[in-house]
């Protein structure tokens, strides 16, 4: 990442990178993490690779690598305009849901393995046992997720 004295004079800037580095630490990638803080700050509603690399300072190409990262994963979606060559992109509205539901799906994915591997140790054995424990963790907390994020949507549902 671009370092924060290198944007003394932007404010904009300076919050992308530290938001940027709140995602960094979170596991997201650095790029796409910068990417993503752009979106959240511009007014536009969609942006086209141009845009991005414009408000970030950095080249076409790093923002190509990060805009193919941020729609593969759901929190981007690359969309045409009739009559333009361009490509836009747009973060959805409800994207702090899909982090959440991406999340959801790595704990799923954490259990189901924790599973296996307490089937494999043997569940009667101290690591058979603490993974079983885990596992009881992870399923719970998506189950947690999923209601969480069904009242979150009725309560939008009321605004």
């Amino acid at each position: 990442m671009v370092a924060v004295s290198d944007h003394a004079g932007d404010p904009l800037l300076r919050f992308n990178e530290r938001f940027a580095s709140v995602l960094v630490a979170a596991g997201f990638p650095a790029m796409p993490a910068r990417v993503f803080v752009a979106f959240l700050i511009s007014d536009s509603d969609r942006l086209t690779a141009a845009d991005l690399a414009g408000m970030l300072r950095i080249s076409p190409a790093a923002v190509s690598g990060a805009v193919r990262y941020l729609t593969g994963v759901g929190l981007v979606h690359k969309e045409r305009v009739p009559g333009s060559r361009r490509d836009y992109f747009r973060m959805p509205a409800d994207v702090w849901t899909e982090v959440m539901r991406l999340q959801s799906q790595v704990l799923v994915r954490w259990a189901g393995l924790l599973k296996e591997g307490a089937g494999l140790v043997g569940a009667g054995t101290p690591a058979g046992a603490r993974m079983t424990a885990h596992t009881a963790f992870f399923e719970f907390l998506n189950t947690e997720i999923a209601d969480l994020l069904a009242r979150w949507e009725a309560l939008e549902k009321e605004r």
